[in-house]
């Protein structure tokens, strides 16, 4: 960590969120992708790992009500680790943390919303991104540009149109943002009933200002059962 990025550290409240309530039916019907092994630990617990390489006030986990290992797991520094219940969705979960740490978190705290299932962030990004949000006191994401030639397919599987890439970029997270903001734009954007497919963009529905900070190719999220051997691969790479 840079000296630059020390001084901004040293005043900072910041939490991260991982909502991990979801069903994740794409990666199995019957097995939830964040309780996978990855070299004796669970995906969910390398996630929190990276996580912790941050100053954390705290870390909150969304858990489904019927989630009967979250709390057994050996979690980095278990003793900021908080749980509350999740959502239906993603977005709910989400809202429902923010809730929680409302109650033991100020307003103009930063937040962290990370997904539960993307273990190989790199503690350079995390940092990258904390000090673009805190030097710029707005929100700001971990994104990358799309490099693919990209198809619009609206009839069966016959292309439509080829879609211009150079402004579009793929979103991942950590999605950062002040507590009482993000939790504002969420709120707002479910009471008019826009479909919030991240924090970002109920962000950028209230107007708030959101920038990309540039990350790595390798923050996958685990979707399907084939991610997992490639988080695997990233995760033994990133350790030599």
């Amino acid at each position: 960590m840079s000296q630059h990025q020390q001084n901004y550290h040293q005043n900072l409240n910041l939490w991260a969120i991982i909502p991990a309530a979801g069903s994740g039916s794409r990666f199995s019907k019957t097995e939830l992708k964040q309780y996978q092994m990855i070299a004796d630990q669970t995906v969910l617990e390398h996630t929190i790992a990276r996580l912790n390489q941050l100053p954390l006030m705290g870390y909150v986990l969304a858990i489904g009500e019927q989630d009967n290992v979250a709390k057994t797991l050996r979690f980095a520094q278990a003793e900021k680790s908080h749980f509350c219940l999740g959502g239906a969705e993603r977005v709910n979960s989400v809202l429902n943390a923010l809730n929680y740490l409302s109650e033991i978190a100020h307003d103009d705290d930063w937040v962290l919303v990370h997904d539960a299932a993307r273990p190989c962030v790199s503690k350079e990004n995390l940092e990258d991104l904390v000090e673009t949000s805190l030097c710029s006191q707005q929100s700001a994401i971990l994104a990358i540009p799309v490099r693919d030639t990209l198809k619009r397919v609206e009839n069966s599987s016959q292309i439509s149109v080829t879609v211009d890439r150079s402004t579009l970029w793929q979103a991942q997270t950590p999605q950062m943002a002040k507590l009482g903001v993000l939790k504002k734009a969420i709120e707002t954007a479910l009471a008019e009933n826009v479909t919030i497919t991240d924090e970002a963009s109920a962000l950028e529905y209230i107007g708030e200002s959101v920038q990309v900070v540039q990350g790595r190719s390798d923050n996958i999220k685990i979707t399907y059962p084939d991610d997992l051997e490639l988080a695997r691969l990233i995760l033994a790479s990133q350790s030599n």
